[in-house]
């Protein structure tokens, strides 16, 4: 006989934690199921591990670029203790996470979920019916359908390299690819990276990218723009990758190959035809609610909906979206409104609301002021040659349209801009705000 619940969440991530946590406040049965360890990709295999080891890395990193200002002698990363660090971190979370659930009364299964029928599953053999689901599974590396794919490790093997290689190819040319060639060049890898794309980070504003290049190229990371990988060859005790570019093929020997294209709602284990949810190109089908169109006990969020950006905030939000409507109806929508987002690169990239390009496209009337800052304070006391911004304002309403910063502190000084993107702050209020001094917002208002 089914065990039976109103609500079952597959998946224990971060949109996972947040509905089970509040649904079951409020009455209702609920279990959880994942067949990896409880925590999710942004504890245990994104987000935190990443920035845990990008710690070290910027530490390393200030360093080097204070040598000859006041501070002296070698520095060096330890890729061991590196790792033990984040280990540190990322070990404690999935007993962390069973023992939440345990004290809230939530149950937890361990194995692949899979639907029978509309609202009954299989867990690992146990059979499981739901009132509701709520599929927050996230998602996985994409098929890239290059000969010799299999040779690739994705971002959770990287996180979990015993030791650095000493030449490393990252395929694909987004956030993984761009924070971890940083990592590893800094701890003495040679990194090659290939983009089929006309050039890295194509989220992020293209000026500032182009000045974030020059930091790939001080630390030797070749990055090859517009170059599509057609084979992935063992080589003895590594491997040979084949492309071609605009000039060709070429090849580049290395001894781990990082798949660093992409990833898709993780759907493939989950048979959605046995619950006739709705799919079409790797994505569900859903209503402006977080709703299935076509099994309305189905609910989605995070990475497994993409209804916003990929990003841990989005996951909570979509959570709460997602249990509020499942608690009273579909009353509640999603605002993806001044979402900021970052690649952790040495310095940072950050982005909120329009671009350059999407605003012209819109048509709309704004002010834009933009430079290569390197010379402002913020860099030069940071010994970083990498610094700048780019910043919209709406001529009629003064409000902010855009903002896109890369340098010291941009991690921390974009949420300011997404506060007024979201909440409708205008430029000159922000002007006339009195920022901490020196400090990296205490240059926004020479940026507006």
């Amino acid at each position: 006989m089914a065990i039976s619940y109103d609500l079952l969440i597959i998946g224990t991530g971060t949109a996972a934690m947040v509905a089970a946590m509040r649904v079951r406040a409020a009455g209702w049965s609920v279990a959880v199921a994942d067949f990896r360890s409880f925590g999710g990709t942004c504890a245990l295999r994104g987000c935190d591990p990443k920035k845990m080891m990008i710690g070290g890395t910027d530490a390393a990193d200030h360093a080097w670029r204070m040598q000859g200002h006041g501070v002296e002698g070698d520095t060096h990363l330890e890729w061991p203790g590196l790792l033990a660090f984040k280990r540190s971190f990322t070990v404690p979370i999935p007993d962390k996470h069973e023992q939440r659930y345990e004290e809230k009364g939530i149950d937890t299964f361990h194995g692949r979920a899979r639907f029978t029928g509309p609202n009954t599953l299989d867990i690992g053999g146990t059979p499981v019916e739901a009132r509701h689901v709520l599929i927050a599974a996230g998602a996985e590396p994409l098929r890239l359908g290059i000969p010799g794919e299999e040779h690739l490790i994705d971002n959770e093997g990287f996180l979990e390299l015993e030791r650095l290689p000493k030449r490393i190819v990252l395929v694909g040319g987004g956030y993984i690819a761009a924070e971890f060639s940083h990592i590893a060049a800094r701890a003495g890898a040679k990194v090659t990276i290939f983009q089929h794309g006309e050039r890295m980070l194509k989220h992020f504003d293209p000026d500032l990218v182009g000045w974030l290049m020059d930091k790939f190229r001080d630390l030797g990371i070749d990055v090859r723009t517009d170059a599509e990988v057609t084979a992935i060859e063992k080589s003895g005790e590594g491997y040979r990758v084949s492309a071609m570019d605009l000039d060709g093929e070429l090849t580049v020997e290395a001894d781990l190959v990082v798949h660093a294209a992409g990833r898709k709602p993780a759907l493939t284990d989950l048979d959605l035809a046995a619950a006739g949810i709705k799919h079409e190109n790797g994505r569900l089908v859903l209503n402006a609610h977080l709703q299935s169109v076509s099994n309305p006990t189905v609910y989605a969020a995070g990475d497994a909906a993409q209804m916003g950006p990929p990003l841990t905030p989005v996951s909570s939000h979509d959570a709460k979206v997602a249990a509020a409507n499942l608690l009273e109806g579909n009353k509640q929508r999603p605002n993806y409104d001044g979402v900021p987002s970052v690649a952790f690169t040495i310095p940072p990239i950050a982005a909120v609301g329009l671009t350059e390009a999407e605003a012209r496209d819109k048509g709309m009337k704004f002010g834009m002021k933009s430079a290569r800052a390197e010379g402002w304070f913020t860099a030069r006391q940071a010994a970083e040659k990498i610094y700048g911004f780019k910043v919209l304002v709406d001529k009629e309403t003064d409000l902010v349209l855009g903002a896109h910063l890369v340098g010291p502190h941009a991690d921390e000084v974009i949420n300011i801009f997404a506060l007024a993107i979201r909440h409708g702050i205008t430029a000159e209020k922000l002007k006339s705000t009195m920022f901490a001094y020196p400090s990296g917002a205490s240059d926004i208002g020479s940026m507006l």
